[in-house]
Parts: C-alpha cells; structure tokens; sequence
C-alpha cells in the first residue's frame, strides 16, 4: 500500500484543517505536493498544533464555519476539487453532553452542508468522510466492531456520527447514483500522537498533568480502546482516497474501519502507565472522584476489510505509538522546530509503507 505519485497536483478540499488529525493530513498532503484548499473554525487550543506546524505557504486556508452553507459552495465551485475530505466535527464525547445540539448542527447538518457543495461542483469525483469507531451499536461486549454492524451510539457525539453515516448513504442513494463520483465514509480508532491539546482526551490530558507535576485523573481506567497513532489512519484514508479514485469501475465499499493491531487494544490505565514509563514517571494515574458522564466499557475494532481491498494494516505497535507521540511531546518542551520534526516523523512512516 505504498503511497504513490499519486497526490502530486492533485486538487483536494479539506475541511477540519486546524484541527488536531486535520493539522497532520494538511502537513502531510503538503509533503505530497497536492494542491490543497481548506476550510475550518479558528484553532481552539492555546498551543495548537496548526500553530505549532507553520509556516503554511499559500494553499488558500480558509476560517469557515462548516454551518455556513453558502461559504461552503462558493469556495468548493471557485477551487474546482477532484477529491473532497471532510473532516471538521466536533469530536468531544463530554463536549457533546455539555452542547449535544452544537454537535449535531455541526456533524450532521455541516456534512450535508459539505456534500451539497459537492452535488454542485461537477469537478468532484472522489469523497472521503471521517467519521468515527464510535458509530455502532456498542453492548459493550469487547468483539470487533465490522462495517456491516449495526450502527448507533448512546451519547450525543457518537449518535450524530452515526447520523452522518446515514447523511452519506441518502446522498449517495438520492443525489450521487449515475454520476461518476465515489463517497465513502471511513471510522477510526482512539487516534494518538504528537500535537493534541485538546481537553479530556488521554495524551494532552496526559501532558498537563506531568507538566504540572500531578497524576493524571482516569474517569474509566479499565475502559478498553483501540488505540493508534493518527499516521496510521491518515495514511489509510490516502491510500483509499487513491483507490476510489483511480480504479473508477472497482466494486469497493462504501465505509472502511481503520484500527489498529488487535495486540494494541489495551485499557486507559494501561496506555497511561506506559505513557509514564516512557516520561519516566511512577506515579501515573488516580481514579477521578465523583460521578462521570456514561462511556462504552469496551470499543475494537477490525480492519480486516480494508486489508482484503485496499492492502491496508497498521504499521506501528502500540510501543512505538507511545514512543513516537512521547518524542513528539519532549522536542516540543525543548524548543525544537516542530514542523520538520512532524515531517520527519511523517517521512518515517513512509518507510514503513514503502
């Protein structure tokens, strides 16, 4: 599944582009030559990876809101794209119990927004949509979620994920049928790495407190997650952007998994003892007092479907995952240049590929 020639020139509209997997896909499609147009709210952390990544030249990076329909498609028929990746949400599982309706305006009505976009932009032949692990039905069992489940999802985030699945089916059924254009949705795992400061994820969460000297608090410290780190599925996106665009008359799915190695699922206290053994702390974690807002016990994933159409498997361990975001994080403390330290980080996960 090596990465190809593939991107260079390539036209591609990305939405999300400050965020956290957004900052690494933009510096990423930059390194491959793609002409990127981008479009995405302000970054929402201080310090902000995107921030972190400049300077970005003039690939005509855009501050919109994904709400706003009519900025949406005078950008997308002004840029002319072959290949759209909507990426922008809102991907806070606590952030949807303190806002549930923000989250559903922006991951539901936002994506229909970006395909409407697209139903009127005939360069478009490629559609890529990010959306989560955290579409199925989840009982909690621990067994792999496959693309075939049923979808679902308890808590506002996952639920309006699981709704824009259901965006991309009617527009694909309703809007996309007997034009040459392909849109496929892709789910991930609990994706880590160097850069994410967002508030309660595990790493940034993480960081803070070993900078402040302080355990971290674990709400659910034997919750089960996939864990990886964001190249992996980056990297598998690209490759099926490519596929769905170059094998045009192929029979592909219309949604992929991309989880890790079984061997890296692996509870919350557990990435977080690892995490202090790589920071060379002790004294890791305490449970968080008080009651906490419900989360999936267990959550895997398999990604045995898109080895079988698109060569695709995870490349790293979960060792190295720790050990890549953990440099990340400690060049960052020591003033490094964070730019060329990501590049070399991306350039390193081309070898793995190549």
């Amino acid at each position: 599944m090596g990465l190809t020639d593939f991107w260079k020139g390539r036209r591609v509209f990305l939405t999300g582009h400050t965020g956290f997997k957004g900052s690494w896909l933009s510096l990423w499609l930059e390194r491959l030559g793609a002409d990127v147009a981008a479009v995405s709210l302000a970054p929402e952390t201080e310090p902000s990876l995107y921030q972190k990544l400049a300077p970005w030249d003039d690939r005509g990076h855009h501050i919109v809101d994904i709400r706003d329909a009519e900025a949406l498609l005078a950008l997308s028929r002004r840029f002319e794209p072959e290949i759209v990746i909507h990426m922008a949400a809102q991907a806070l599982v606590r952030r949807s119990y303190e806002n549930p309706a923000e989250t559903f305006s922006t991951n539901v009505l936002g994506t229909a927004n970006v395909l409407d976009a697209v139903r009127h932009t005939p360069s478009v032949k490629t559609v890529l949509v990010i959306t989560s692990d955290k579409v199925y039905a989840n009982s909690g069992s621990g067994i792999p979620f496959v693309e075939t489940d049923r979808l679902g999802g308890k808590d506002p985030y996952s639920n309006s994920k699981a709704c824009t699945e259901l965006v991309c089916q009617s527009y694909r059924d309703s809007f996309f049928k007997g034009r040459d254009l392909r849109l496929a949705t892709v789910r991930a795992g609990n994706v880590i790495g160097g850069g994410d400061w967002s508030r309660d994820r595990l790493i940034p969460d993480f960081i803070r407190a070993f900078e402040g000297g302080e355990p971290i608090m674990l709400r659910y410290p034997e919750a089960i997650r996939p864990w990886q780190h964001v190249l992996e599925p980056l990297g598998g996106y690209l490759r099926f952007a490519e596929v769905l665009t170059e094998e045009r008359g192929r029979d592909l799915p219309d949604a992929l998994n991309f989880g890790p190695h079984p061997e890296s699922f692996a509870t919350v206290c557990e990435l977080a003892e690892a995490l202090g053994r790589a920071h060379s702390v002790g004294d890791v974690w305490r449970p968080a007092p008080g009651e906490h807002l419900p989360e999936a016990p267990a959550l895997t994933l398999s990604s045995a479907l898109a080895l079988d159409t698109i060569g695709w498997r995870p490349r790293l361990s979960l060792q190295q995952t720790i050990d890549w975001t953990a440099a990340w994080y400690k060049a960052n403390r020591e003033g490094a240049d964070m730019r060329a330290f990501s590049l070399g980080q991306i350039a390193a996960y081309e070898e793995t590929v190549s």
